[in-house]
């Protein structure tokens, strides 16, 4: 699960409230079950071992179950009457003084009962591990990820709801005696769980997607029972979203679409990975399957928005009902578009991929890292691996798709997460034991706890790094050391306020689609806002980030000095179906400041407006990193002309140039000491010694 109270810190919820020359030279075409541990006992994190894969599932394996269920009207499995035990996994799993885990449930517990407030399994978790036993096994040739693979899927078909006006979405929590808790504390939303398409039911047709794929040709009764299952969450689908394709919701002026799973581009695109892995393997009902994921994939696509220099720098946003809320973990949306792309033959679906990965994870691995939340400003730093995964998986399909290494390059910057690139500088994947951390904060604070979620996105990354073992080499030399030069966040209220500028605080930081920074100033007519900037030796653009309102003739002016830098606007258009009458959003302004600029004022020209901060964001962003005894360094550019970045590496290395859409224009041969290396306008420059 997303949300934990064993997490570091809970992810946001969107509602209310994731050898340096091989390094891309050899890229070429990067185009028995262990018994499980009963409930309150401690694991020593699984078995040893000593292969050389990063890939380890004996945590993951520690966290499985099986449990007896009986079959209903409602909800049965595969082969239920002679095999009544199913697989399940354990949604958390606490890190036990002196070592080891205890696997636990969501919610308070209750001893008497033996039970959870909300459960011990989830079908969140149970899609995800099939699908990561599916790929070991199909990447190694594993008996025992096969069996594990089919009892997740046996366990997650059992969740499934099979009658009445419910019939394809599914329950989420189950207690360790196979009962369902249908309506847990605190609430799913949906409530009760199956009343509604929700994540577990995009996750669920991932999971069978992929297992059909996989067991099509070695058991082909369950491959279509799979097949089936497929259909049957096809019609929940198509009932209740896909009955809205073609219509659109008014999100403060700007249409979106109104077909995707749970309003969310990433719920959808989980959903796309299984459709894509369906239709490929050519399943019974694959025209079906097609027809859905190319209606998903072009909703997905029109979530793209920005530009190099415009907020959200090309990203795919996650959710359709705010243009101001990008996160992390579970925005699969790119490593989607990229498998439907391919399942569908239409690469017309690949441009938002490219500008999701090579544009927008550049400026991201340069300024904040895959963090949990982008609101619009970095309102929640922790990292996890769902979020770190995905990024990962993005860049390594779409660099796959589009015979751009150096796209899939910036994966494994990604994945240097794991091996020491954050906060706290030290590793958070064991793979002695196939434990990954259940997140980092950023003041450094390690959560050691092992639930499945993390358990599982880390597994999957280590199984792309074992598949591409360059990928992996860059990931370990740009663990150590690692630092950025991308973005600073200057606070309105603690600028100099003159005249009619207030603070002001607002009553919940969430504001229903976004997130306060903290306090604001109000600027009235006259009033002044006075930021002072950081020194820099290079231009930079300020944003300020601001709250739009629908009618509101607020106007404010912007400058650097005596120079002008337009006028800021405080209104917006019809707020629609947005969850919020205000809309926080960076202003983009014209051009930048210099390097000896001190200051940035706003002064109030007409009516009043609130402004949460100022983004400063360096033309050359920088990520430097150090490990294995090299050097990495990411440039991304935000400047419209080429640039020349001037680097001292202490050892011979290798450099890429790279346009703004990740195609690699030169590639160069570097000597010890200084190098003066060109970046072009937009893009990025990848160097490692």
């Amino acid at each position: 699960m997303t949300s934990s109270p064993h997490s570091s810190s809970a992810a946001l919820s969107r509602r209310a409230v994731i050898a340096a020359g091989g390094v891309l030279a050899a890229t070429a075409t990067l185009a028995g079950t262990a018994a499980a541990a009963p409930a309150g006992t401690v694991s020593t994190g699984g078995r040893k071992s000593g292969r050389k894969r990063l890939t380890n599932l004996a945590h993951l394996d520690f966290l499985t179950d099986r449990v007896a269920v009986t079959a209903t009207a409602a909800h049965s499995s595969y082969r239920l009457d002679s095999d009544p035990r199913v697989g399940v996994i354990w949604v958390y799993a606490d890190a036990v003084d002196g070592g080891g885990f205890r696997r636990v449930g969501g919610g308070p517990y209750d001893a008497a009962t033996d039970t959870w407030g909300q459960g011990a399994y989830d079908s969140d978790d149970m899609t995800r591990a099939a699908v990561c036993y599916l790929r070991e096994w199909q990447a190694t040739g594993s008996r025992h990820s096969r069996e594990q693979a089919y009892q997740q899927l046996r366990g997650v078909a059992y969740f499934q709801t099979l009658t009445g006006p419910s019939a394809g979405n599914g329950i989420l929590w189950m207690q360790p005696d196979g009962s369902f808790n249908r309506e847990p504390t605190p609430p799913d939303d949906p409530n009760p769980a199956d009343s509604a398409v929700s994540y577990w039911t995009a996750r669920t047709l991932w999971a069978y997607g992929e297992g059909y794929a996989a067991f099509r040709r070695h058991d082909a009764h369950f491959a279509k029972f799979l097949s089936d299952r497929v259909a049957l969450t096809l019609t929940a689908l198509e009932r209740d979203v896909l009955v809205r394709y073609g219509k659109y919701q008014l999100i403060h002026g700007t249409k979106v679409p109104d077909w995707l799973i749970v309003d969310g581009a990433d719920a959808t695109s989980e959903a796309m990975l299984g459709l894509a892995a369906y239709v490929r393997a050519d399943g019974p009902h694959a025209r079906r399957a097609a027809t859905a994921l190319e209606k998903f994939a072009r909703g997905v696509a029109e979530m793209a928005d920005g530009t190099t220099t415009r907020w959200p720098f090309r990203a795919v946003l996650p959710w359709a009902l705010s243009r101001s809320d990008w996160h992390a973990w579970g925005s699969q949306m790119s490593s989607a578009l990229a498998a439907a792309s391919s399942a569908l033959k239409d690469r017309a679906l690949l441009p938002a991929a490219v500008g999701d990965t090579a544009g927008f994870t550049a400026h991201l691995l340069t300024s904040t890292g895959p963090v949990n939340g982008l609101l619009p400003t970095p309102g929640d730093k922790v990292i996890i691996a769902y979020g770190v995964d995905a990024r990962l998986q993005a860049c390594v399909r779409v660099g796959e798709a589009t015979r751009r290494p150096a796209i899939s390059a910036l994966g494994g910057l990604a994945a240097a997460w794991y091996f020491g690139a954050n906060a706290a500088g030290t590793p958070v994947y064991d793979p002695q034991t196939g434990w990954t951390a259940d997140g980092v904060a950023p003041d450094g604070t390690v959560n050691r706890n092992g639930g499945a979620e993390s358990t599982i996105h880390g597994v999957l990354s280590m199984q792309v790094l074992d598949a591409h073992p360059e990928l992996a080499a860059l990931a370990r030399a740009a663990a150590g050391n690692s630092r950025t030069d991308g973005l600073q966040v200057l606070e309105a209220e603690s600028a100099t306020l003159a005249g009619a500028a207030r603070v002001f605080t607002p009553v919940s930081a969430w504001t229903g689609e976004s997130l306060w920074s903290g306090s604001a100033v109000e600027l009235g007519a006259g009033g002044t806002i006075t930021f002072t900037l950081p020194a820099s030796d290079q231009d930079r653009l300020v944003q300020p980030v601001i709250a739009r309102t629908a009618g509101s003739d607020g106007r404010a002016r912007a400058s650097a000095g005596s120079r002008s830098l337009g006028t800021v606007d405080f209104g917006t258009g019809a707020q629609g179906t947005a969850p919020s009458p205000d809309e926080l959003l960076p202003v983009e302004l014209l051009g930048t400041v210099g390097g000896s600029a001190r200051s940035v004022v706003f002064t109030g020209a007409r009516g009043t407006g609130r402004v949460d901060a100022l983004q400063v964001m360096p033309e050359l962003a920088t990520l430097t990193a150090t490990g294995d005894g090299r050097q990495v360094w990411l440039i991304s550019s935000k400047a419209p002309q080429s640039r020349t970045k001037q680097l001292t590496v202490q050892r011979s290395g290798r450099a890429w140039v790279c346009d703004k859409d990740g195609r690699t224009v030169r590639e160069l041969r570097l000597k010890s000491g200084r190098n003066r290396l060109p970046v072009p306008a937009g893009g990025f420059l990848l160097v490692v010694t």
